[in-house]
């Protein structure tokens, strides 16, 4: 780290959980972010603040103004624009050290494949069942890192999956297996989609869901333990649950990759 970073940073360094090496490994990561909406402005933002190095941002929408009551990376003058170029503006603003990489279309096929192998971790801040299985098949079969999280109306809930790649083994040492997102929500079993232009949010909610995903996935890249747990939040009385989560043996989409991290 130079000097400008080492006082930029300074209060992460001065964290046991942190430190030098922590933040190091915050320099040198590079994540995906799948959806510039509620959820992934605030994650992008903190991630960006933390200075992780490289960070791809994934979305083909362009900012609505009704966006704006929740979608906090987007201004008011960015109405209009596309989202990506609306994000990286805020986000250089706030710190030009980290190396952004826009995607401007919907993230798909063998361009959805090829961006989250070329990262350490993913978060998917999408908001529908299919591209969230989307992406989750591609980490799994990438050994990639992947923090899943949703929120609409007034219940929001995030999780970290795919922990079970031998270079998370010390993450994943007290766990035989790691969930993937098909464990935890089965594609036969999804309930039909329904637009999240028709459905309201408590915009608070996202902001507290994508800072918990934030923190999540740079306790993954710091090398930090992590429970396997879905993470809720009701935002009628800001309160936390979580519920434990496992790996599904007989799972359509990781049964076949390594269940054990020796």
């Amino acid at each position: 780290m130079n000097d400008a970073q080492l006082q930029r940073y300074a209060r992460h360094l001065l964290l046991d959980e942190v430190g030098v090496e922590g933040q190091e490994r915050l320099l040198a990561a590079s994540v995906l972010i799948v959806g510039l909406g509620g959820l992934g402005s605030p994650a992008a933002m903190y991630l960006a603040a933390s200075g992780v190095g490289r960070i791809m941002l994934a979305d083909g929408d362009r900012v609505d103004l009704t966006n704006l009551q929740r979608q906090i990376v987007h201004k008011s003058h960015s109405v209009g624009m596309p989202k990506v170029l609306s994000a990286r503006q805020s986000l250089q603003a706030l710190n030009p050290d980290p190396h952004y990489e826009l995607i401007d279309h919907k993230l798909e096929g063998a361009a959805l494949e090829q961006a989250i192998a070329s990262v350490d971790l993913v978060l998917d801040c999408s908001d529908n069942f299919q591209t969230r299985h989307a992406v989750n098949r591609a980490c799994v079969s990438h050994g990639v890192a992947l923090v899943s999280a949703s929120a609409i109306g007034l219940d929001g809930q995030c999780m970290v999956l795919n922990l079970n790649h031998p270079k998370h083994a010390s993450r994943a040492a007290s766990q035989s297996a790691w969930a993937c997102y098909h464990c935890v929500f089965p594609l036969d079993l999804a309930p039909a989609e329904v637009a999240c232009a028709t459905m309201g949010v408590f915009s608070p909610l996202t902001g507290m869901v994508g800072c918990m995903q934030a923190g999540l996935a740079m306790r993954v890249l710091m090398n930090r333990s992590l429970p396997q747990v879905l993470l809720m939040i009701d935002g009628r009385n800001m309160s936390t649950s979580s519920m434990r989560i496992q790996a599904d043996p007989d799972c359509a989409v990781c049964s076949g990759q390594a269940r054990r991290v020796d």
